[in-house]
């Protein structure tokens, strides 16, 4: 039964990485999708301008990146902003009560954000950790980097696979991703990506793979999240990678891919899309990311010498490889 649970739930028994007991480090969410939202149908111009003087960094943010509007034409935005928020046409008044309903009480991803940036902040106590901003953007948005070093995310990009209105405005292989579920993982893989940026001297499958791979690997550390959840996958997708792993990894070799740079290959490894195009329309997308991930485990699984923090570092994607034993 134990067996059988990690294998539904995508646990895996390793190595431990962290003490018990850490100087825990609050993060701080900031409801601006609750203030833009009570923005009244009728002279908003004042408040639009309140806006901008409560949220002076954010809001300028939000408006160039979320909405795609000048930040500066706030004439306009005194307009287009009540319309968007209280719109029947294309359903996004809906959509933004259904927001304010999903997300009434955020204190479960305040914990699980906490509890990461607490783990981060022990790894690398000088690194910023964000303040994290809500918003929604008509579904234009899912997480945002700001120039301050700050995150925000859209929550309408979370509200549910089966939230309707996502049949209008996305494919069906995105929407699993489209959860609350998601956030954390979202915000702390981003915040990785972000810090930790790609540095290898060669832009070969095989660098990508692992680059993306330790990257996730490093996040599930950061998160108590089920690895299926952090990899953005469903239950079904992670047992199909790991029934099939010694396939995968086997026509990764019989095509002698690992060491090509061609853009549109490295596309179909790395990048979300209904499938794997280059293994077979059932593997999961990213599958080169997934496979990179379990290189990167079995190589801290074979050298407990080895911290998160080196691992990070090195970019020697062969002797990565190579010292990883990897035979699945």
């Amino acid at each position: 039964m134990i067996a059988a649970a990690c294998i539904l739930a995508g646990c895996q028994p390793g190595r431990q990485f962290y003490p018990r007991t850490m100087d825990e480090q609050q993060v701080t969410i900031v409801r601006f999708d609750s203030a833009l939202l009570a923005l009244p149908a009728a002279n908003a111009a004042g408040q639009v301008r309140a806006l901008f003087a409560d949220y002076p960094e954010f809001m300028p943010a939000y408006v160039e990146q979320a909405l795609g509007v000048n930040a500066a034409d706030t004439g306009y935005l005194a307009e287009a902003l009540p319309l968007f928020i209280h719109d029947t046409v294309y359903g996004f008044l809906k959509t933004n009560r259904f927001v304010q309903q999903t997300f009434a009480d955020m204190r479960g991803i305040q914990r699980e954000l906490n509890h990461a940036f607490t783990r981060i902040h022990y790894l690398y106590p000088d690194l910023y950790i964000p303040v994290i901003y809500t918003f929604v953007s008509g579904f234009n948005a899912s997480v945002l980097f700001l120039d301050d070093g700050n995150m925000a995310v859209g929550l309408d990009m979370y509200l549910g696979s089966d939230y309707p209105y996502y049949n209008q405005v996305v494919y069906n292989y995105q929407k699993q991703t489209m959860r609350p579920e998601c956030i954390a993982a979202d915000v702390v893989s981003g915040y990785l990506f972000a810090a930790f940026p790609f540095a290898a001297p060669k832009g070969r499958l095989i660098d990508n793979m692992l680059y993306r791979g330790k990257m996730m690997y490093i996040c599930s550390t950061l998160l108590d999240s089920p690895d299926y959840e952090v990899m953005g996958y469903t239950r079904e997708q992670w047992r199909w990678c790991e029934q099939n792993e010694r396939q995968v990894w086997n026509r990764i070799m019989d095509k002698r891919d690992l060491f090509k740079t061609e853009q549109m290959l490295l596309t179909s490894y790395l990048n979300d899309a209904p499938f794997t195009s280059e293994i077979s329309q059932e593997a999961p997308p990213r599958i080169g990311t997934w496979i990179g991930w379990r290189i990167a485990q079995s190589y801290m699984e074979h050298h407990p010498e080895v911290s998160l923090q080196e691992l990070i570092a090195n970019f020697d994607a062969e002797q990565i490889l190579r010292d990883s034993y990897y035979k699945p």
